[in-house]
């Protein structure tokens, strides 16, 4: 099986180090701060293989146009595939209950 290059727009790198500052600093957990961005990268690296997997976004500025999702814990990542290209680009990471 043909696997996917993973790219993370600037936006979706932002995220990352706003959800590590915020649980971080905001919340004096820093330990679970690094949890929970290692499960993201995590979620983020696993779609190089089959990136399809996970199912079109249906609501937000997002929805269907495309763009799909993977939820890891109370985020979701928000991304696109470029077939052509054979890539996948994560565009944002947000907390799943806010408004995107």
């Amino acid at each position: 099986m043909a696997s996917y290059a993973v790219r993370l727009m600037s936006r979706a790198v932002r995220d990352l180090d706003e959800i590590y500052g915020y649980i971080a600093h905001s919340l004096l957990e820093p330990a679970a701060a690094l949890g929970t961005v290692d499960a993201i990268e995590n979620a983020v690296l696993s779609l190089e293989e089959m990136p399809y997997r996970c199912p079109e976004r249906r609501t937000g500025p997002f929805a269907n146009k495309g763009y799909r999702q993977i939820l890891v814990g109370n985020y979701a990542i928000v991304y696109r595939i470029d077939e052509a290209q054979r890539q996948v680009l994560v565009v944002t990471i947000r907390y799943s209950m806010s408004e995107f």
